[in-house]
């Protein structure tokens, strides 16, 4: 969806990962993360247990948003975030889900509506039970290479590398620019993102015009 008149629905933010100390970090829990970081940045108000997750309630903008962090295990997101959205009566296209992407390299970001789930089984859980039209914010954790190291990847740590050169600069970009997805403008939200971590180079100044030569006086 691209920038719109602004919803007078609320905004349902569900970020994807496992509960549990021991996978907190993992790149599977992208998503976790990046909702914390909202939840941090703005007024929301306390995480309080319910629709088998975590959720909070606040404003981005002038729009209402719910929080939902599903603590059914990733594979069963969808049994959380289907009962908040029909709870709260939303339609399917006021939910923003914000998940790891194995296809995406490594610090990129994109966003779509609908498509298949490439192979997140977060993303399946949840197109079997609302159907494929939901927004995804989709955080690029790249790809191991071979197909046998994908389970150990996906739940293996983010390094203290990853997160210094660009995990935390891109989980504070998402929050920045999270009132844009409260207007339904996915690629304002992007390319705030994009500008964020990839500032544009100063121009180096132009160097000094080198003097004219001075004339030499003719003698008479």
């Amino acid at each position: 969806m691209g920038a719109g008149a602004l919803s007078d629905t609320p905004l349902l933010i569900a970020g994807l990962g496992n509960p549990g100390a021991e996978y907190a970090r993992n790149r599977h829990n992208a998503g976790f993360m990046a909702v914390d970081t909202i939840h941090e940045s703005y007024e929301f108000g306390p995480w309080r247990s319910r629709f088998q997750g975590m959720i909070s309630e606040g404003t981005l903008g002038k729009r209402k948003v719910y929080l939902l962090k599903p603590m059914t295990y990733m594979n069963l997101s969808g049994d959380s975030i289907g009962p908040a959205m029909r709870f709260f009566k939303l339609p399917v296209n006021a939910l923003v889900v914000m998940h790891d992407e194995l296809d995406l390299p490594a610090g990129k970001l994109k966003v779509k509506t609908g498509g298949g789930d490439a192979g997140n089984n977060g993303a399946k859980s949840i197109t079997a039970t609302l159907g494929p039209d939901y927004r995804r914010v989709r955080i690029g954790i790249g790809h191991p290479g071979d197909k046998g190291r994908v389970h150990s990847h996906v739940l293996g740590n983010f390094t203290k590398a990853d997160e210094k050169e660009w995990l935390v600069p891109m989980l504070t970009a998402i929050a920045e620019a999270a009132p844009l997805l409260a207007k339904d403008n996915d690629i304002g939200f992007m390319n705030k993102i994009t500008l964020a971590l990839n500032p544009p180079r100063p121009n180096a100044p132009k160097p000094p015009k080198p003097a004219a030569p001075k004339k030499e006086k003719s003698e008479e």
